[in-house]
């Protein structure tokens, strides 16, 4: 039986969510999904009242799959869910908690349920994340007691603020967050800053499912569907969705796309206001110290994995979904083309060449042939996106709310012409090492 490839962003937010672009709506949200070469995209902020009488209007439900399409494009390839986030504050142990959460629904329908529950503990029309006064136990039963087919999931989970494990206000255990309520949650969402094998050096998160999604805020390719999540399936279906990654079922949900971790803006440890940026030794040297201001430093995920890992890197467990290290292909060009934004005209032009020739990012980032990328673009460039594809390039890490900085030529450094000099002969006889997790994508199926 054929099975149905689909590429998955469930974490993403609407126009009416704070700090979020004003074209986050059906129609550009559709566009740039296609362009990037996803199937399947959360909604987003079904909680919004406004927002969800857009969904109302602009999508019509797929009968049977508990998802949508757009209604004025149904023969789109790209498909909804209807999801949320919101964030709960409260107080655990005489301190101030403040976690976010994933919300996926069957329909708008529970998801107009949910609101209602909801409202009494916050403010809806707020923010398209809204915040409310509640535990998170208390949350997870009050969204489970509306339908059992929905499903709950901390959000960016080592986010130094508003997560689970972030070091500001989460916590040490999830099941210390949801206490009696953990039966119901089986992911865990790992957010840009870490990766599968961070989360694999804890042996108490073996049990839940780990997913990758955009939480963007935008609907420019280099945002959404930055990370996502790769199923295989007989057919697409909410229910299959959700019982793939409640069984952690590694033919279903069989990989996740992550960007390198240290892209991430809470990687390292440091103090964006005195340019401070430290690995985990060195900060715990300091103290947690800015050594510029003595002011504390704000905790990277990488040292707060380090605090709370009890097995060394490299652990996988058994029958865990894979993973694939991508960065966004308009920030690859940006980068080998000296350009200051990956939404520069130079940038868009390369781009939409590539897409032309391959019909979606995805598909140029991990199916692409050098000599076809070459062939279109340069030598130069094929190799950025072959470089990427293997694990082979270098990035500074981010550090307090600043991204990471790519380097995909560190040799240019010292000869800015030596690689793009190279001939096309001599990139086919260079040995290439692929990693184990960065393999093309038919190594996967």
């Amino acid at each position: 039986m054929s099975r149905n490839l689909v590429i998955a962003d469930l974490h993403i937010h609407s126009k009416y969510s704070r700090a979020t672009s004003t074209n986050m709506n059906i129609r550009d949200i559709t566009y740039f999904a296609q362009v990037k070469g996803l199937n399947l995209v959360g909604t987003g902020d079904f909680t919004h009242p406004k927002w969800l009488r857009e969904l109302k209007e602009n999508l019509v439900e797929v009968s049977g799959t508990g998802l949508y399409k757009p209604a004025e494009k149904e023969s789109s390839q790209v498909w909804f869910m209807i999801t949320g986030e919101v964030s709960t504050v409260f107080k655990f142990e005489g301190k101030t908690k403040k976690i976010h959460h994933v919300i996926l629904v069957p329909s708008i329908e529970v998801a107009e349920q949910i609101n209602d529950r909801l409202s009494p503990y916050g403010d809806l029309e707020a923010d398209g994340r809204p915040t409310l006064s509640m535990s998170a136990p208390h949350l997870v039963e009050e969204v489970m007691e509306v339908s059992k087919e929905n499903m709950v999931f901390p959000a960016h989970v080592w986010t130094p603020w508003f997560s689970i494990f972030g070091a500001f206000s989460g916590f040490n255990r999830v099941e210390d967050c949801y206490q009696d309520m953990t039966k119901h949650i089986c992911a865990l969402e790992t957010g840009l800053s870490s990766n599968p094998p961070m989360n694999w050096r804890l042996s108490a998160l073996d049990k839940f499912t780990l997913l990758s999604n955009s939480d963007s805020h935008s609907s420019w390719p280099w945002r959404i569907g930055r990370e996502a999540n790769v199923f295989s399936l007989e057919k697409l279906t909410y229910w299959e969705i959700v019982d793939s990654i409640r069984k952690k079922d590694p033919r279903r949900l069989i990989f996740t796309i992550e960007t390198d971790p240290a892209y991430g803006k809470y990687h390292w440890t440091g103090h964006r206001s005195c340019g401070v940026s430290l690995p985990p030794k060195e900060a715990i040297k300091l103290g947690n110290r800015c050594p510029v201001c003595h002011r504390v430093l704000t905790k990277g995920v990488e040292q707060r994995v380090e605090e709370l890992a009890d097995r060394p890197y490299g652990f996988k467990p058994p029958n865990s979904p894979d993973y694939m290290h991508l960065l966004p292909l308009s920030e690859v060009l940006s980068v080998v083309l000296g350009s200051s934004s990956p939404n520069s005209r130079k940038v868009w032009n390369i781009y939409n060449t590539l897409r032309a020739r391959f019909g979606n990012e995805y598909n140029v980032l991990i199916n692409a042939k050098f000599e076809e990328i070459a062939e279109v673009t340069n030598p130069l460039i094929a190799e950025a996106i072959i470089r990427v594809r293997e694990g082979r390039v270098k990035v500074i890490p981010g550090y307090d709310g600043v991204y990471g900085q790519i380097i995909i030529f560190p040799e240019r450094e010292e000869s800015m012409v030596g690689a793009a000099r190279k001939k096309k002969g001599e990139f086919k006889a260079e040995k290439r090492v692929r990693l184990r997790e960065q393999r093309s994508l038919a190594d996967f199926l």
